[in-house]
């Protein structure tokens, strides 16, 4: 078991707002946290419009796959964080448990994505000093 704190980021498709999310904690926290991404109904492949929107900002998830929301990645993880997937995701005594309201990034085009980025970056920086602040 690690001493890091550990953060899921569960959305329906895993391919935008989980995906967005969990890119920023990774280039900002870095080895600090610890950084899962999953769906509750997984789509094919990451969002273009969101691949984009992340590459404006020098993060490149281009190579990342939506992926399956299990129990098990609820169970290793400190943090959940839900971001539209509402009662699909399973809940465990002493996890703590966010919703980010959030527009969904699916079907719209990069400049309907940046406001949603830059929206989670924010979120993401107020995670960080509550769970992994530098010292």
């Amino acid at each position: 078991m690690s001493d890091k704190p550990s953060v899921l980021f569960v959305c329906v498709h895993n391919a935008g707002r989980s995906q967005m999310a969990a890119a920023w904690l990774t280039h900002l926290a870095g080895d600090r946290v610890e950084v899962r991404s999953a769906g509750s109904n997984p789509g094919d492949n990451v969002n273009p419009a969101a691949v984009e929107a992340m590459r404006e900002v020098g993060i490149d998830i281009s190579a990342e796959v939506p992926k399956m929301l299990t129990v098990d990645a609820v169970k290793e993880s400190d943090v959940c964080i839900t971001m539209g997937c509402g009662d699909t995701c399973p809940v465990f005594p002493g996890k703590r448990y966010l919703d980010w309201q959030l527009d969904d990034p699916a079907g719209q085009g990069v400049e309907a994505v940046r406001p949603i980025r830059d929206q989670i970056k924010v979120l993401v920086e107020g995670l960080i000093k509550e769970i992994a602040p530098e010292v």
